[in-house]
């Protein structure tokens, strides 16, 4: 078996590899579809490619290899960058070869990847287009918010700024039917979508967001390691005698913590139990957004898990005490 380091670009990706004769290898493939198809052809089946994570410029590459089977793993360069020691000099070239390197040493590591699904790939691009067009509003009406203020104002300004804005509501409107359309085509995603908006203080746009982050909870499959890809989730810190406080990883997805924070004021407004949870940690003294994070990741778990046992949320469910199962068991026995 040989592992291919793949440093990708726009333009072309460098190809690193070990030849037959044990020499190290060097190829240069544009990264165009022809190209592509060519040089994963001449990939023996069985090989590994390993790429360095950079966005959309590896889809391509990554979709047709699943097309013929082929495995592929996305490593970010972070991840690289740190786990081969002091390293001096960068070049694309050089890169391949480092990638490669990472494969070889690092194979148990490797997570192979599987190109998106067609109503995901879909639900992404409206999604995306969805953000653009409320980033641009916003922009718009806070501009407005500016000029309003001017002692003299501009009349051919505003009924151009206020014809915009009500297109760009249509549009977004007709955006978020789209998307809840292409859910609702889906019987998997349906479901999904159904269960996790019966939690309070979820809403559309925080379930299509989790749709898609986690591949319909199954690329990420447990509320652990979405609240990590999140960043709600507290790590350790603490060295010999030094204990310091828990801290949220800085490596995390901004918009899905944005927007479970968001998620978690409405919970703590609308949700009696999210409430009393707050009102109680601010009793202890803890801080409001110490708090709020907590709420994060306690809506993330209760999210996953109403989709995990396919139960829609209910406010009036009693979670009975595991040890009382334990301490009735223990009785039978003795009995």
């Amino acid at each position: 078996m040989q592992v291919y380091g793949i440093d990708l670009s726009m333009e072309k990706f460098d190809v690193n590899f070990i030849d037959a004769n044990g020499k190290e290898t060097h190829w240069l493939v544009k990264n165009k579809l022809g190209s592509i198809s060519n040089f994963l052809e001449s990939v023996p089946e069985g090989d590994v490619l390993c790429a360095e994570h950079t966005g959309a410029y590896g889809d391509l590459l990554v979709y047709l290899c699943n097309q013929l089977n082929l495995h592929i793993a996305l490593v970010p360069g972070y991840t690289i960058k740190h786990s081969l020691g002091i390293t001096k000099g960068k070049s694309d070239p050089v890169d391949a070869g480092r990638v490669r390197e990472y494969g070889e040493r690092f194979f148990d590591k490797l997570v192979f990847k599987e190109y998106d699904t067609e109503e995901i790939v879909e639900l992404k691009s409206l999604y995306t287009l969805r953000s653009q067009l409320v980033k641009t509003r916003k922009g718009l009406r806070t501009g407005n918010h500016g000029r309003s203020i001017l002692p003299m104002q501009s009349v051919s300004v505003n009924k151009h700024l206020q014809k915009v804005l009500h297109n760009l509501d249509d549009q977004i409107k007709e955006v978020e039917t789209e998307i809840e359309a292409v859910i609702m085509a889906k019987n998997e995603l349906k479901e999904n979508y159904e269960l996790a908006i019966t939690v309070k203080g979820v809403g559309p746009v925080i379930t299509t967001n989790l749709l898609i982050r986690t591949g319909n909870f199954e690329t990420i499959g447990t509320a652990k390691k979405a609240a990590s890809f999140a960043g709600v989730c507290p790590f350790p810190n603490a060295s010999g005698k030094m204990v310091g406080k828990s801290k949220t990883s800085p490596f995390a997805d901004k918009e899905l913590k944005s927007l479970l924070y968001m998620g978690a004021k409405s919970a703590v407004k609308h949700n009696k139990e999210y409430r009393l949870y707050y009102e109680r940690k601010k009793m202890e003294g803890k801080p409001h957004f110490l708090i709020m994070n907590n709420v994060a990741n306690k809506l993330l778990r209760t999210i996953y898990s109403v989709v995990k046992n396919k139960t829609p949320y209910s406010r009036d469910y009693i979670c009975l005490d595991p040890r009382e199962n334990n301490i009735n068991s223990s009785t039978e026995k003795v009995a």
